[in-house]
């Protein structure tokens, strides 16, 4: 008997169909899988032999074959152990056919029948909906963020057993619905500005990088706080929307860091990978790629400590996802585009003990301090914006009570006034921040006046500066001027802005 099932594949941030047939023939015993399978998709044959046992159902001593088609797209994850376990039982007689279209089945399978979940549920739904399906069977752990699609009906199911009994009578199938507005609900669990004492200049450093997403180095000694100022800027940026929330509850689906029963992630992402991390790490890898840190970060904070510690090769992969906010990885099977719309925000010593230029303290000799910074090129540290020095506290400011540090709502405040105004301004483009407005384009949105421009053509020649670090100074400036709520960029906004050029390190 034959007979066939839909699941789906999970190729970069996609779902692709996948139709998994089964035959059952005379023939000496066996269970053989076919169809361009990973090693974890190999061994489901033994996890659905044994949990379709202990659920109750003997396999008969025939021929069993499965395929997984087409053939040529890579199958990976835990995923088609219930399509396949449900393909055997079709093709047993045990399922009706019939009761199988218009239905996609994914579901990780333990030896004694019971379901788990898996990654990829909202890339699957989507794939489900795109591909003319109506209906989605998935482990109950799976079936919220699976119901975030309204498109299809999704059901859950904890057993192999309530699986048959849900596909033998299709009528006791109940699709869950998920309030999409009740979880747009603004949640942020982290840190808080009031709990910061003094650093003025860094949160205000901060404060402007968010409202313009603007990349932000911290430079100072160990001790200070640039961890966690960095820890307190994801509650300063704007709610998501829900367009960003689903783009970010894909992402962690797709990597499998989805909490159990939840719809919708709502809380900006905080990403901070240790200074150990891999290239492969921070952009995707994989024989079929999956999303790396970056995109993990995506509408969120990248936070990279010990920045100069990052292996070159790290480092360098910043540059392109920094500039087109996105990566693009390319593999034998194909290439796949991942999202990078991140904020980076990165901290560093200025030294390898990091008391430089203290001589008191710092013991570091030139060579060594020319090689831990050698490491941080050019390019990429004109990719970051906003520098700020993070001083060492005076005993007087540490002791200061929280009572006149402003928190992090009160800056969310001016940051959501400063980002509705870019969004009003670059309406009908391609970007949305003034830290991405085009070179070509810069004047068009940072227009001066006679004095300002006299202003600028003084500091241009006096600091020699290169022409991305102008248009640098102009982006930083507009999105000061778009927090005070100002329409035109006015010269104590330019100073400001030249205040937090690129340090130069290599003179330090």
């Amino acid at each position: 008997m034959y007979s066939k099932v839909y699941s789906a594949a999970i190729q970069g941030m996609e779902g692709r169909l996948v139709t998994v047939e089964a035959d059952v023939s005379d023939g000496l015993p066996s269970f053989d899988m076919v169809g361009a399978l990973s090693t974890e998709v190999k061994e489901a044959a033994p996890r659905v032999r044994t949990a379709l046992k202990n659920a109750g159902y003997r396999l008969p001593p025939k021929r069993i074959v499965i395929n997984l088609a087409p053939a040529d797209v890579r199958k990976d994850g835990t995923l088609f152990d219930l399509p396949v376990a449900v393909a055997v039982l079709a093709a047993m007689d045990i399922i009706p056919a019939e009761n199988l279209e218009g239905l996609l089945l994914a579901g990780e399978l333990g030896l004694g029948g019971e379901l788990r979940p898996v990654a990829g549920v909202m890339a699957l739904a989507a794939c489900a909906q795109e591909s003319g399906l109506s209906e989605m069977l998935v482990p109950d752990g799976n079936v919220q963020e699976g119901a975030v699609n309204q498109e299809i009906r999704v059901c859950g199911a904890s057993h192999l057993n309530e699986v048959v009994k849900l596909l033998k009578e299709p009528d006791m199938r109940k699709a869950v619905r998920v309030d999409l507005a009740s979880c747009m609900e603004n949640r942020h669990s982290g840190m808080d500005f009031k709990d910061i004492r003094g650093q003025e200049t860094a949160r205000r450093a901060a404060e402007i990088a968010a409202a313009g997403m603007h990349n932000l180095l911290l430079l100072g000694p160990p001790g200070v706080g640039k961890t966690l100022i960095a820890r307190c800027i994801p509650g300063i940026l704007p709610k998501l929307t829900l367009a960003e929330s689903l783009e970010i509850s894909r992402i962690n689906s797709i990597c499998g860091l989805m909490p159990e029963g939840t719809a919708l992630l709502m809380e900006r992402p905080f990403r901070a990978p240790h200074h150990t991390v891999t290239a492969a790490a921070l952009t995707g890898g994989g024989r079929v790629p999956r999303p790396g840190e970056l995109s993990l970060a995506s509408h969120g904070v990248l936070f990279l400590d010990e920045l100069p510690e990052m292996s070159r090769m790290s480092l360098e992969a910043l540059r392109q996802p920094l500039e087109e906010k996105r990566v693009v990885v390319s593999r034998l099977y194909g290439s796949y585009e991942f999202p990078a719309k991140f904020m980076l925000v990165a901290a560093m010593n200025p030294c390898p003990c990091g008391y430089f230029p203290d001589r008191n303290k710092c013991r570091c000799s030139a060579p060594q301090i020319q090689k831990y910074l050698g490491k941080l090129s050019r390019p990429l540290m004109d990719r970051i914006d906003i520098s700020v020095t993070v001083e060492r506290l005076p005993f007087r400011e540490l002791q200061e009570k929280n009572g006149h540090a402003e928190a992090s709502g009160i800056i969310r405040e001016r940051v959501e006034k400063a980002r509705l105004a870019q969004k009003e301004r670059f309406a009908g483009t391609d970007f949305l921040y003034n830290s991405s407005i085009p070179g070509c384009r810069i004047l068009e949105y940072c227009s001066l006046g006679k004095p300002e421009e006299e202003f600028m053509r003084k500091a241009f020649d006096t600091m020699e500066m290169s022409a991305r670090a102008y248009h640098r100074v102009l982006r930083v400036a507009r999105t000061i001027a778009d927090l005070e709520g100002a329409v035109i960029v006015e010269k104590k906004h330019l100073k400001e802005a030249i205040l937090y050029g690129a340090p130069k390190l290599q003179k330090m």
